[in-house]
């Protein structure tokens, strides 16, 4: 599972349209998040860094939600925009993910676990469960 790391304004314009999964490592304003859906309309989740989740306006919010776009809280750790314009969720997180939903783990438990080893944000984490074959 792959998410793509935008860095700029800009760049929004030059993404693929089948983009899923977009982390905005720039603050973007109302007219970048109405840029980054109708530019690319199959999005499912925008996450943004804990700084600029705060300066995210409530009628953007209301936006996703009625786009139904999950706006997320969280970074990608580690990640060098100059080597790969991707992120990459490690295949292992999403194999243990896997193995504590057919040990019957709660929800709760799994993503308290994974968030915790892996650096991801809960949000995420419930995000990649809700996957039927996240890979």
């Amino acid at each position: 599972m792959k998410i793509r790391v935008v860095s700029s304004r800009e760049e929004i314009f030059t993404l693929n349209p089948n983009e899923r999964l977009v982390h905005l490592a720039f603050r973007p304003s109302n007219k970048d998040i109405f840029s980054l859906v109708e530019n690319c309309p199959k999005t499912e989740v925008v996450q943004l860094p804990k700084s600029y989740m705060a300066t995210v306006s409530k009628s953007i919010k209301m936006f996703l939600d009625m786009q139904r776009i999950q706006l997320i809280e969280g970074d990608v750790w580690g990640h060098r925009k100059d080597i790969n314009e991707y992120y990459s969720i490690p295949s292992s997180i999403i194999e243990e993910i896997k193995e504590l939903k057919t040990e019957g783990k709660s929800n709760e438990t799994i993503e308290a676990k994974i968030s915790r080893e892996s650096k991801l944000n809960p949000e995420m984490v419930a995000y990649i469960m809700t996957k039927d074959n996240p890979a």
